[in-house]
């Protein structure tokens, strides 16, 4: 276990080595379908990917794009890619091909790997001028004929990853990772968590997500072990914690309904050291069913933004005292909140949370414009200085410095843990032609935290359509839970549409 942090970044692919430099080279490290590779197959697997990345993509910074499910391709590339000086742009499985042209374009990608099925989804015109596409499979048996690169000497400064996340208008928009934000990121969770060299962490989480691929680098930071599972049923989560002896386990608060609501069984409950929760805040409800249902284990709230990856956390001893703390800055984090006047805000007054630090990533991809708004100068109360991204996420702080969320200024959809666009959903409608004017709105719901809900002015008669073309153009967890069909829209006193009412009306009718 680790006594404090290390401040010091080093290049993100010097995780592989980390494990085997304390003696550890023998523990197990990744368990895939097939086979488990210890630390020191790890450290050599990595650099055989490097390697053949190298051969392929021979300019610096070159993006490779990865569209695949949970295995080793996708659990080793972050740090190949990193070896090879390539920058590494994981694509959400879930999504579908409109969503990941933009991204492949965008990105501007040099080389897709991805499994064949979603391969073969794509259009003509899909893939940028220049961009291979390669399977997972083809992939992992042209590195095996490739000797193992070594530990890079990359600037930590230098762009290491692109994760594409939604804003509340447009399209995604690439977040820009440095090798020292991802490398201080696995630090302070591996630190704050606790993690140590005999831990076995259940990776259930996406690995686009910065929350997801965390799983992953803090684990091996400490030297423990990775278990990817891509699951269809909860009762999947609790088999493979008790197969595994599962250790750490990390979600966000939809699935975490489901899990309390399946039997575990004691050898699944038992090996369990800790929980932790991000994308969406517990309710207290939920909090008391994981303390009841997991006593042993120690609970972990999290908030985070993938513009600064995560920022602060809850101390378990606070928990049952204080469930709906979002708690303080996680190590190399520095947390501000900033009143309307600009100034640091009393205790109780109401604020922007403002993340300073070397966490704060480097702005988003070819997007100044987007990017001065969110990534801005720090307030002069700030030790860091430098630049910090301004969350739009209202907060308060109390006389023990515990923080409490109070709201968000944008108009973002959190369903399931996912972040939502309502403008993209709309245009995908207003795209069908069946709709004149679309509204996506999110609703409060106990499961998913938020529903997504369209309002449709068009013709009735493209009412049993619109479903299924939306279906077939948007990933699951953008499809709306309602459409609602109006023959004219709320306007407000400028003539715009009256998005505030729509939202009063459905949450007076569907809110919990």
């Amino acid at each position: 276990m680790l006594s404090s942090p290390d401040p010091v970044p080093r290049p993100l692919d010097h995780l592989a080595e980390l494990a085997v430099a304390e003696g550890y080279g023998e523990g197990r490290a990744l368990v895939l379908r097939d086979r488990t590779l210890n630390h020191n197959q790890l450290r050599q697997r990595v650099g055989q990917m490097a390697m053949w990345l190298l051969d392929m993509l021979p300019e610096p910074g070159a993006r490779v794009a990865s569209w695949a499910a949970k295995g080793e391709l996708s659990c080793l590339l972050p740090l190949a890619a990193a070896r090879a000086g390539l920058v590494h742009v994981p694509i959400n499985p879930l999504l579908k091909r409109a969503q990941v042209a933009h991204i492949l374009a965008d990105s501007d990608a040099s080389l897709l790997i991805g499994t064949g099925s979603r391969l073969s989804s794509l259009e003509p015109g899909d893939l940028p001028a220049g961009c291979g596409a390669l399977g997972e499979g083809e992939a992992l048996r042209m590195a095996d004929r490739f000797g193992a690169l070594g530990p890079s000497c990359i600037d930590p400064s230098a762009l290491a990853a692109i994760l594409y996340t939604s804003g509340s208008t447009g399209k995604p928009k690439g977040v820009m990772l440095s090798h020292a934000n991802m490398w201080l990121g696995a630090v302070s969770v591996a630190q704050y968590l606790g993690l140590a060299d005999d831990d076995v962490t259940l990776a259930v989480l996406p690995l686009s997500f910065d929350y997801g691929q965390n799983q992953l680098l803090s684990t091996w930071y400490a030297g423990g072990c990775v278990v990817p599972l891509d699951f269809l049923f909860p009762k999947d989560v609790a088999k493979a914690c008790a197969k595994h002896g599962v250790t750490t386990l990390a979600a966000v608060p939809p699935l975490w309904v489901q899990l309390t609501e399946i039997d575990w069984p004691e050898e699944a409950r038992a090996p369990l050291r800790r929980l932790t929760n991000s994308g969406g805040a517990l309710t207290v409800d939920l909090v008391r069913k994981l303390r009841a249902m997991f006593p042993q284990a120690r609970l972990f709230p999290m908030y985070g933004l993938t513009e600064a990856f995560r920022s602060t956390y809850l101390a378990p001893e606070l928990v049952d005292s204080h469930p709906t703390s979002m708690g303080k800055a996680i190590p190399f984090a520095e947390i501000l909140v900033v009143n309307e006047a600009g100034d640091v805000a009393a205790d109780n007054e109401e604020g922007e949370l403002v993340h300073c630090g070397p966490l704060v990533a480097q702005g988003y991809w070819q997007d100044p414009k987007r990017t001065a708004e969110r990534f801005r100068p720090a307030p002069s109360a700030s030790a860091y200085g430098g630049t910090a991204v301004w969350s739009g996420d209202r907060v308060r702080r109390d006389a023990d410095g515990l923080l409490y969320f109070a709201g968000r200024r944008d108009a973002m959809i959190k369903s399931a843990g996912n972040r939502i666009s309502p403008q993209e959903i709309e245009d995908t409608a207003i795209a069908t032609g069946l709709a004149a004017e679309a509204v996506a709105l999110g609703v409060a719901d106990a499961r998913l935290g938020q529903a997504v809900h369209l309002v449709v002015r068009g013709d009735a008669a493209g009412r049993e359509d619109l479903p299924r073309l939306l279906q077939r153009e948007l990933p699951n967890f953008m499809q709306p839970q309602h459409i609602h069909w109006r023959d004219a829209m709320p306007l407000n006193p400028n003539g715009k549409i009256d998005r505030a009412a729509l939202q009063a009306q459905l949450n007076k009718e569907f809110g919990e």
